[in-house]
C-alpha cells in the first residue's frame, strides 16, 4: 500500500513516500543527522524507525541495523523495512507482504539509497525510482527524493490509488534556526497527495532555504524592486545611507521579506532570485493595473 525511498547525498539522508494511507507521513519515514534515514511500511512496526537508527549509531551497518529490527519481531515477514547509513544501505520485504511487493537498494558517487514498496501495480514502479534517483546526480537531496517519488507515481504507484504522501531530510545546519531539519512536508489526505507534495516542498525551500543566486540592488532591478515593494506597502525610504542591498531598497526589501516569512533568503549582497520571483508573482496584478514598476 505503499512505496518509499530512503536516500543520502553527502551528509544529508532522508526519506520520501507515498501511500493510498492517509498520515504515512507519521509513520513511515525518519532520519537522524549523522546517523542516516529509515523507512517502515507494510503492516509497519513504528519502533523500527528508532531501533534501526540506534543500531546505526551505535556502529552496525545497515544490514545489520534490518536485523536488529527484524530478528526479534515475529511479525516480520509482514513488514517492509529501508535503512541507509553512513556507508552502507539495505531494504527488506517479508514474504507476506501483499503483492506487488520488493526493493532495491544500492549506492552511487554521493550515497546510498534503499527503495521498497508493497500493494504496488507492479515492479517497474521500484525500477522506475532507481532510474530517477541515479538520473538525477548531482541534485540536492529533497529533489532527488521527490524526482524518484513522483516517477514511481507515474509508473502506477499504489495499486490502490493516492491520498497521502510525505518528504523528511535533514542535513546540518539546514532550515529553520538552522537546527538541521531541511525538509518535515507532510500530505495527510488529497487525492494527489505526491504532486501536492511537490507543490508544498516549493514553499518550504521559499521559506526555509537561504540565499543561492543573488542579484546586486543596482539600477533598474533596485528601481523595479522599489517600485514593487511600495505596491505593497513597503515604500523606499532614502536616509542617505545609498539605495542598494544595505540601502533604502534593501531596508524596504527586509521590511516586506519579514512580514512574508522570507527573512533566511535575505542577503546583505542584494534579493536572491527566488525572493525576486515570489515579489513579481504577488505584485504582477498591481503592474497590469499600473501601481508597479518595470517588468523583470
Amino acid at each position: 500500500m505503499t512505496f518509499s525511498i530512503a536516500g543520502q547525498v553527502g551528509d544529508a539522508f532522508g526519506v520520501a513516500v507515498a501511500s493510498k494511507f492517509p498520515f504515512v507521513g507519521a509513520v513511515v519515514p525518519a532520519a537522524r543527522l549523522g546517523v542516516g534515514a529509515v523507512a517502515t511500511q507494510a503492516m509497519a512496526r513504528v519502533s523500527y524507525r528508532d531501533t534501526a537508527l540506534e543500531a546505526l549509531a551505535g556502529g552496525a551497518d545497515a544490514h545489520g541495523a534490518v536485523t536488529a529490527c527484524t530478528q526479534p519481531d515475529d511479525g516480520r515477514e509482514h513488514r517492509q523495512l529501508g535503512v541507509v547509513g553512513v556507508d552502507s544501505q539495505a531494504t527488506f520485504t517479508g514474504s507476506e507482504c501483499m503483492d506487488w511487493a520488493g526493493g532495491v537498494s544500492g549506492r552511487e558517487a554521493t550515497g546510498g539509497y534503499a527503495i521498497q514498496g508493497n500493494i504496488l501495480t507492479g515492479r517497474d514502479v521500484v525500477e522506475a525510482m532507481e532510474h530517477a534517483w541515479l538520473a538525477s546526480s548531482g541534485g540536492s537531496l529533497t529533489d532527488r527524493l521527490l524526482a524518484a517519488l513522483l516517477a514511481g507515481d507515474a509508473a502506477g504507484g499504489d495499486s490502490r490509488g493516492r491520498q497521502g504522501a510525505a518528504l523528511y531530510a535533514v542535513a546540518p545546519g539546514a532550515g529553520y534556526d538552522g537546527y538541521g531539519v531541511l525538509a518535515d512536508v507532510r500530505v495527510d489526505d488529497h487525492p494527489q497527495a505526491p504532486q501536492e507534495l511537490a507543490r508544498l516542498l516549493v514553499v518550504n525551500d521559499l521559506l526555509f532555504g537561504t540565499a543561492e543566486e543573488v542579484l546586486p540592488l543596482t539600477g533598474a532591478l533596485a528601481e523595479e524592486v522599489g517600485s514593487r515593494l511600495a505596491a505593497l506597502g513597503h515604500p523606499v525610504v532614502d536616509t542617505g545611507r545609498g539605495t542598494g542591498g544595505d540601502g533604502a531598497v534593501g531596508r524596504a526589501l527586509e521590511s516586506w521579506a519579514s512580514e512574508a516569512n522570507y527573512e533566511m533568503r535575505m542577503s546583505p549582497d542584494g534579493i536572491d532570485t527566488k525572493v525576486l520571483a515570489a515579489l513579481r508573482a504577488e505584485t504582477a496584478d498591481l503592474r497590469r493595473e499600473g501601481q508597479a514598476g518595470p517588468p523583470g
